[in-house]
């Protein structure tokens, strides 16, 4: 395995960190901390720079507040100066990993995300009789510091850039705690409850770092299990297969090997594929795809909300008709042509 050391210059320099604010303000450039730093850009990134060739850079304290979509999870926005700095490491130590994940991890990864996992999904339907599906059990809120640190050293062998990584680390210890239902494993004493644990939803860091805390698992799933046919979305995954006893002993091999890292699987379930797997928001067949009923739902009553809010004028119709593109747009990827005409009929373009 190869180790790498004196990535810390590369992190610091000017030109990364440049091109870190430059992805970090995509999407933002509307908000107050973004237009400050952007006000005096140059100031501010000389002023950072600074900071981390001294290392005396600090994050800055997270602000939270919880989604429903559809379930209910706490998400914690970064101020823009720590977005800056997670987009410096990534760039620098995310090439890293990326030559080791394995193709069919599709989460935050460029060339990947959700419709081509769809797509891979629906490849896979056509060739195999059953699948067993998992998901992790508070996933973020499980994510255990000293092992996911410990792989992060495997290959990092610079003392400066391991402990910026620590830094971001612990700015984030207790963030999640209140979503974190306390699981005990094999061996552990009561200081197991105290271990650090938890990566902010929302953080560049911690999608990345989410990847590569279950790199191992999925060499192990490919390598030990020598399932020929996997994938895998953030901490939602599927194996494949043509015979239940299989999938029955895979299904047991991944609990045993997910507990050494210190994670748990919510009710993990073998289904016939003509029976169609429920997977991203859609139910997936063999030969069609459709989107699964809440998320029609959410939808409409997230855009009546929204339509609601055109008609007395608090917002513009270029935002009302981007929420209902995208929508569309994410929809037509299931047979929904019915669907959207339903949801979105009543909402004619020209009364926008």
């Amino acid at each position: 395995m190869e180790v790498y050391t004196e990535l810390y210059p590369q992190i610091c320099s000017f030109e990364n960190l440049y091109l870190a604010y430059r992805r970090a303000r995509q999407g933002k450039r509307g908000k107050e901390s973004t237009a400050a730093f952007e006000y005096d850009q140059e100031k501010e990134l000389l002023r950072l720079r600074k900071e981390l060739l001294a290392e005396t850079w600090q994050p800055r304290a997270y602000h939270s507040f919880y989604v429903h979509d559809p379930k209910r999870r706490l998400i914690s926005a970064a101020p823009f100066c720590n977005r800056v700095v997670h987009h410096a490491l990534c760039s620098v130590i995310e090439p890293i990993w990326e030559k080791r994940f394995i193709f069919d991890s599709y989460a935050n990864r460029k060339g990947k995300g959700t419709h081509r996992a769809i797509l891979r999904c629906n490849q896979f339907a056509r060739q195999y009789r059953y699948v067993l599906q998992c998901d992790v059990e508070q996933f973020f809120p499980s994510i255990d510091h000293e092992i996911l640190f410990g792989l992060l050293a495997r290959q990092i062998d610079d003392p400066r850039t391991l402990a910026l990584i620590d830094k971001i680390l612990q700015s984030g210890v207790g963030v999640q705690a209140g979503e974190y239902q306390m699981h005990w494993f094999p061996g552990d004493g009561l200081v197991a409850s105290t271990r650090p644990r938890g990566l902010p939803i929302g953080n560049l860091t911690s999608q990345f770092w989410a990847n590569v805390y279950l790199d191992p698992f999925d060499h192990f799933v490919k390598r030990e299990l020598r399932c020929p046919a996997c994938l895998r979305y953030v901490d939602d995954f599927l194996l494949f297969a043509n015979d239940l006893d299989v999938l029955q002993g895979w299904k047991t091999a991944v609990q045993a090997r997910l507990a050494g890292f210190r994670l748990t699987l919510h009710e993990p379930q073998i289904y016939p594929l003509k029976n169609g797997i429920p997977f991203l928001g859609f139910l997936i067949f063999p030969d069609h795809r459709l989107l699964k009923k809440r998320r029609g739902i959410a939808f409409q009553r997230r855009f009546r909300h929204l339509y609601k809010q055109w008609v007395a004028g608090e917002i513009p119709a270029r935002r009302l008709e981007d929420s209902a593109s995208s929508w569309a747009a994410h929809a037509a990827w299931g047979d929904t042509h019915g669907l959207r005409r339903a949801v979105l009929g009543k909402y004619t373009h020209d009364r926008l």
